[in-house]
């Protein structure tokens, strides 16, 4: 991600900074893409086949949510033959906010037929052709806005290292001297050599050695092993809950179609911090107070400061509603929550549940979008959220038992940042 501090040495001549961000602008008229969107009913990859509704059920109340967001994730210069959605979805009821599972985050992949074979003659023509210097890592193709929003976006981006990933587990696989041999199995007998049949106690005694060879390997081993046979360590599928009839679902947030997207701009120079979010310190030769309060003003001020950079940042570009880089970096609402402790300090997402790969970040949502969701919402108790962080699946994997030229549907890792209360002015 592009630096956007003022202490740039781009000297006088630097008007701006472009970042490999792209930002998503809601509109109520839709361009060529409609898939895109906030709000509305889920626009699924199969409508005949839909995923299980108990991957949109909120996990506090159990009732189905709505979706917030629905996004158009085709990559075809990274992940090619993918067809890709993202959908976020959150519970409409006021007593489940602020609570973990209020918001879910799913991924829908439809992998073209023959993707496999192709894949593979692909890497061996990679292998065969590979030179003996590591290549430099492939840019993001410039037209990744029109890919996500069919419409052109202006400014190029570089790509940047994904801080999360650690490869494809797809090509660890095939690399892996575990993939192709059994290391368990016997080398065949010569065709000179004569053996009596085995008794039945003999073999019973053989499968027990094998098994307790097994249990005897060391740790790194084994995890390999499992690392490289997800069936074995992916619990069994659930089974598939139908939809109910729309109108037995919650009513959804009215559409606001993302049609314009472009690549984040930001002046060098920081904006001023506008009167209304700025806090109050105290001052530092005053004696009342304890030291409990002042314990209180380091720690809310450290809150302030992760809260202030967010505020600033958003505010070159006060309409977006979604932050778009994959393999990229989120932007934090706060590095004290849970969210930012888990992606702080050299830490990483959860692995993907259903083939264990690392998760890598692909989109979050900016306050404006409560603003676009709720602009018909009577009260002033809307959703209370800084930003919704996803991450996906970063060999993007398929779900287990779905076959290619199907599509198939897997939760994700939603990191919601709740607004701090403290921080209401």
């Amino acid at each position: 991600m592009a630096p956007y501090d003022s202490d740039s040495s781009g000297g006088e001549e630097e008007d701006y900074t472009e970042t490999n961000v792209l930002l998503g602008y809601a509109s109520k008229d839709a361009d060529d893409d409609t898939i895109s969107r906030l709000g509305g009913r889920p626009e699924w990859l199969d409508p005949s086949s839909p995923p299980s509704a108990a991957l949109a059920r909120c996990k506090v109340c159990k009732d189905l949510m709505v979706v917030i967001l629905q996004l158009n994730g085709e990559l075809p210069e990274q992940i090619p033959r993918h067809e890709r959605r993202i959908y976020v979805f959150a519970c409409r009821k006021k007593t489940c906010r602020r609570k973990d599972g209020s918001i879910r985050a799913v991924r829908g992949v439809r992998i073209a037929p023959g993707s496999k074979v192709v894949a593979a003659k692909k890497e061996e023509e990679k292998k065969s052709t590979a030179p003996a210097a590591k290549p430099e890592p492939k840019p993001i193709a410039t037209g990744l806005g029109e890919s996500l929003f069919g419409t052109k976006t202006i400014g190029s981006s570089t790509g940047s290292a994904n801080p999360f990933a650690t490869g494809n587990s797809s090509a660890a696989a095939s690399s892996s001297p575990f993939a192709s041999a059994n290391p368990f199995s016997k080398p065949a007998p010569a065709a000179t050599e004569s053996k009596p049949e085995a008794k039945p106690e003999e073999e019973a005694t053989t499968t027990e050695k094998v098994a307790e060879a097994v249990s005897s390997l060391p740790q790194t081993f084994a995890e390999t092993l499992s690392l490289n046979n997800p069936q074995a360590k992916s619990e069994a599928p659930e089974p598939s809950e139908p939809w109910p009839a729309e109108k037995d679902q919650p009513a959804p947030y009215p559409i606001s179609y993302l049609a314009d997207a472009d690549y984040e701009t930001l002046d060098p120079t920081p904006a001023p911090v506008p009167q209304a979010v700025q806090m109050d310190v105290d001052d530092p030769s005053s004696t009342t107070g304890g030291g409990g309060k002042e314990d209180k003003d380091v720690f809310e001020s450290s809150h302030d400061a992760d809260f202030q950079k967010f505020a600033d940042r958003l505010a070159q570009n006060p309409e977006q509603v979604i932050r778009y880089e994959f393999r990229g970096q989120p932007l934090l609402y706060s590095k004290a929550d849970a969210v930012g402790q888990n992606l702080g300090q050299g830490r990483s997402m959860p692995r993907c549940g259903n083939c264990g790969a690392a998760r890598t970040f692909e989109v979050q949502m900016t306050p404006n979008a409560i603003a676009e969701l709720e602009a018909e919402e009577m009260g002033l108790e809307g959703m209370d959220w800084g930003t919704i962080i996803v991450g996906v699946c970063d060999a993007d994997c398929q779900a287990r038992g779905v076959g290619e030229g199907e599509a198939g549907y897997l939760e994700e890792w939603a990191g919601v940042q709740w607004e701090e209360l403290t921080m209401k002015r």
